[in-house]
């Protein structure tokens, strides 16, 4: 069943590679969406598809990249909307 997750990453999430690692983790699962850097210094990411690639990412997201120190991830469940073809990062 598609789904769709919006995810906060708190912690040392930014100037680390952190979104490129959203990215690639995303890609290999097969979802959409996209990841961005806050103003308070946490990693906001919206992220679509089947829900247990989602679980899985979040999972990975809980990991974060080599160089990151992930204190908190906060799962907002949403409707899936479909309007996302790929997974991007600004």
């Amino acid at each position: 069943m598609k789904t769709r997750a919006e995810i906060k990453v708190k912690g040392l999430v930014q100037g680390v590679g952190y979104r490129a690692f959203a990215k690639r983790v995303a890609e290999r699962l097969g979802l959409n969406g996209f990841a961005q850097n806050m103003p308070d210094g946490s990693v906001r990411i919206i992220v679509e598809g089947e829900r247990d690639a989602i679980e899985e990412f979040i999972g990975e997201c809980r990991r974060g990249p080599p160089l990151s120190e992930v204190e908190d991830v906060n799962v907002k469940w949403e409707e899936y909307k479909g309007e996302f073809d790929n997974f991007y990062y600004f």
